[in-house]
């Protein structure tokens, strides 16, 4: 079957980096004032460069889709920390803590920089990749399921950080109930990651289900993260 060579996965990443300017999605507001430093432009291509050869060296279009399906599970990883620190809204020492949970004695600013140039490049890069993933190799996995996954590890990394950070009384009584429920959280994303490498292309009959039962309190089922066979 077809499969895509390098130059034409990075032409479309670069157009839909450029897209940016004109449409209004959180990552395209952060790909836009990537495209107003030239510097921090050049740092994402190369990266994205690199990134786009582990799906281009592949030398079937299944395991090009695979391989861009990685490719975004790792940009989510590598952007966690900056998120957690944006969507909890940490600020002063709490921020502080959590960069030392990461980068340990690093300094401070240098850390915090470090951490928001490779949010900046990773999110450029995730558009890119859900671009292609939609547009070019026309992979369902690109719409709810990876979607879900990424939601499913926010849940896991903010559980893992406010244990660690726990410092107040009532943050530690909290914190118990959130390093019980943290294997959980964590198999779930384990589950789903495996889930959403094994799923067909273009699937001809409903996703396989995964539910992952979380006790909060009452005891749920958790979101669906595809259908029944």
């Amino acid at each position: 079957m077809h499969v895509y060579n390098h130059a034409r996965l990075m032409e479309e990443s670069e157009l839909r980096v450029q897209m940016s300017v004109y449409l209004h999605t959180p990552e395209d507001a952060v790909a836009r004032r990537m495209l107003s430093c030239p510097e921090t432009y050049h740092s994402w291509e190369v990266e994205h460069d690199r990134l786009m050869h582990t799906v281009s060296d592949r030398a079937r279009l299944l395991e090009q889709v695979l391989a861009l399906r990685t490719a975004v599970f790792g940009l989510v990883h590598r952007r966690a920390v900056f998120d957690y620190l944006r969507e909890a809204q940490v600020t002063g020492l709490k921020r502080r803590r959590v960069l030392a949970l990461f980068y340990g004695c690093r300094d401070y600013t240098d850390a915090l920089l470090r951490e928001h140039g490779k949010y900046v490049r990773c999110s450029s890069s995730y558009l890119c990749t859900q671009h292609l993933g939609e547009h070019l190799l026309e992979d369902v996995a690109f719409q709810e399921p990876l979607a879900l996954y990424e939601e499913w590890y926010a849940e896991y990394f903010r559980a893992y950080c406010d244990t660690e950070l726990a410092e107040t009384e009532t943050e530690k009584q909290a914190s118990v109930a959130l390093d019980a429920l943290k294997p959980l959280l964590k198999h779930r994303v384990i589950e789903a990651r495996q889930a959403i490498l094994a799923m067909p292309q273009s699937p001809d009959r409903e996703w396989r289900e995964v539910e992952i039962r979380k006790p909060n309190g009452d005891t749920q089922r958790m979101r669906a993260i595809f259908g029944k066979h």
